[in-house]
């Protein structure tokens, strides 16, 4: 396969001027593109903010495809109801697991390869830049959305599903973290950024915080550009770089400068 092949996937050429929400509904499933795959009450919401920039180039070139499973057509009943009260009785409404169960079974009956399944918990292992690079490597992931107070919990010990948090906070559903979570695996895919020194430089992926960003004028309001960045050194821009990213990864999250000093420790 040629090199142009593995960028497009064979993706057939689309309008530019199609809205974001088309460049899901109006495209053929590609057989090697990284999926990610979404199973929630809000399917609408997607791509949302993946449909614009360079996910949304990326989306419509075929490096990547993105489908959803509407939680709602697999409800019981005329109403199409998904949820109950809490066995044990307590506020709010659990996703019940014969619903789920049967958009699960649905979704997955789509996935190859590897294919983590994953449920969108505030009480998961915290996403980060290290999960992000690691779902890029895979052929795609499913996200399970949440609503109401989660899911009953039969259906993550059934599927063995994984619990991903996006932060210590709590969102009314899982499509935002969903969103978000793509965002951060998408861009890390083979040629969607362009330029892999970008993905290198940047925050977390060093384990440390991005160091500070200038560009022209070379002065604004009074401020200059430090003056090293203007010499021409490339080794001293480097070393100022690299200590700025480390003075700033210590003042800001001591956390991270800890575990960056342990991992260099060991080598």
């Amino acid at each position: 396969m040629t090199e142009r092949q593995n960028k497009s996937h064979g993706r057939k050429s689309i309008s530019v001027s199609l809205k974001p929400r088309e460049l899901m509904t109006h495209n053929p499933r590609l057989a090697n593109a990284w999926t990610a795959r979404i199973i929630t009450l809000f399917p609408g919401a997607f791509p949302g903010v993946l449909g614009e920039s360079l996910t949304g180039k990326a989306l419509k070139d075929g490096k990547w495809q993105l489908e959803t499973t509407d939680l709602r057509i697999f409800g019981d009943g005329k109403h199409r109801n998904v949820d109950d009260t809490p066995a044990g009785g307590g506020a709010g409404m659990v996703l019940r697991p014969d619903v789920l169960g049967k958009a699960i079974d649905h979704t997955m009956r789509q996935a190859r390869g590897r294919n983590p399944l994953v449920y969108l918990s505030p009480r998961g292992k915290r996403f980060d830049q290290a999960m992000a690079r690691e779902w890029s490597q895979y052929d795609g992931v499913t996200l399970l959305c949440g609503r109401f107070e989660g899911v009953d919990q039969r259906v993550l010990d059934h599927y063995d599903i994984q619990e991903v948090s996006l932060g210590d906070f709590v969102l009314t559903g899982g499509e935002i973290a969903a969103q978000a979570m793509i965002d951060a695996t998408v861009r890390l895919l083979p040629s969607v950024l362009g330029n892999a020194e970008s993905i290198e430089d940047e925050s977390h992926s060093n384990g440390l915080l991005e160091h500070p960003q200038y560009t022209r004028p070379a002065e604004w309001m009074g401020r200059e550009i430090p003056e090293v960045l203007m010499s021409g050194h490339h080794g001293k821009i480097a070393e100022w770089r690299q200590k700025m990213s480390e003075d700033i990864t210590k003042d800001r999250r001591p956390d991270l400068w800890d575990a960056f000093q342990a991992k260099s420790d060991k080598t």
